[in-house]
């Protein structure tokens, strides 16, 4: 028994976790590092093989997309399907209305979406997927121009498409050259290049951009207006020139904006106090609170137009060359203060620095 109960132990011991080698744990960093490294130079040098191959095919496809009078429709199974729908809704957000459609549903009867005055882009790095050839005679018949993109440019895809777009490349980034990778990036810029080349065909503007995305925060860094944001009426913090500082001290404290806005007899705005100000002055002047605010404010306030992008203000106010403000008086073309901004109702509405 005694020697059983000693064997059990032993064999607990045994069983112990060996510790983890601080060696070990450097060369599985070093290792992870490389391979993102790898990985990032294998895609930078595929696509600039595949940049280096365009040729007249771009401008065809740039040209055909462009005349279309109804949509484009792009096509890809797998990891191709994903890139698919990436670029139609880059091209979709960017003046042209695109979708992906699955090729098995469209086999069983998604076809019916497609008409004769749309165009079809074909995704596939072979070019000989089985689930794209029986579109082929369908999409002939209806007279649709199709567009092949794809690794393979003498595939039956291409062999049967108008106008092809090579997207070879030499092999993927993944270490077993097996896993879509430098193939679908290929895809993916080829896309991003046909949207780019569209966006200056069609002249689309920031304005055209901000139109599609009203919601987010791109269209709102390209929509938004100080006159929508700012404070107007009662909240704007003002006092007229000949007020005590004791007095504007009350005012700036009641509109908490950190300043008050100082304007003359006949209502213009000449000059302005902020909270770093007011610190100044006591430092200098203990008994300046029953000072007229006339002379100790700092004249000439910065102001902004009220139909200024937002975005612009926040960035004049990070940018102000003797140092960042936090708030903007509005004026009116005689110079009277019709409001106020401050920098927390732009960052409130989601906007930030460029």
């Amino acid at each position: 028994m005694k020697s059983k109960t000693s064997q059990t132990v032993t064999n607990k011991k045994e069983t112990k976790p060996r510790p983890v080698q601080k060696n070990s744990i450097r060369d599985a960093t070093a290792q992870d590092i490389e391979i993102a490294k790898n990985v990032f130079r294998d895609e930078i040098e595929g696509l600039k093989r595949v940049g280096a191959r365009i040729d007249g095919s771009f401008h065809q496809a740039v040209e055909a997309i462009y005349r279309c009078r109804g949509r484009l429709i792009i096509f890809g199974v797998g990891k191709s399907g994903l890139i698919a729908k990436k670029i139609a809704a880059t091209l979709t957000s960017t003046g042209t209305p695109s979708f992906y459609l699955h090729p098995v549903e469209a086999a069983h009867g998604d076809l019916g979406l497609v008409t004769g005055d749309d165009v079809v882009v074909f995704l596939s790095k072979s070019g000989m997927s089985d689930e794209l050839r029986p579109l082929l005679p369908t999409l002939r018949r209806l007279g649709v121009t199709i567009i092949a993109m794809t690794g393979n440019a003498k595939s039956f895809l291409a062999e049967h498409s108008d106008i092809v777009l090579n997207t070879r490349v030499d092999h993927e980034a993944c270490e077993l050259d097996l896993a879509p990778t430098t193939s679908t990036t290929a895809a993916l810029v080829m896309g991003d290049a046909l949207a780019s080349a569209l966006i200056k065909r069609r002249h689309f503007t920031p304005e055209d951009f901000a139109r599609f995305h009203p919601s987010g925060i791109l269209g709102k860094r390209l929509t938004l207006r100080v006159s929508e944001l700012m404070r107007t009426g009662d909240a704007v913090p003002l006092v007229t020139h000949d007020t005590v500082l004791k007095d504007a001290l009350f005012e700036m404290m009641d509109k908490a904006v950190g300043c008050v806005g100082v304007v003359d007899e006949r209502g213009i705005l000449c000059g302005i106090i902020t909270d770093g100000d007011l610190k100044r002055i006591l430092v200098r002047k203990p008994n300046a609170m029953d000072a007229p605010v006339e002379t100790v404010m700092t004249p000439n306030p910065k102001t902004i137009g009220a139909n200024v992008l937002a975005s612009a203000g926040l960035n004049r106010m990070e940018m102000n060359a003797s140092g960042p403000l936090t708030m903007f008086f509005i004026t009116n073309e005689e110079g009277r203060p019709t409001g106020i901004l401050h920098i927390h109702d732009i960052l409130k509405a989601g906007l930030s620095v460029d």
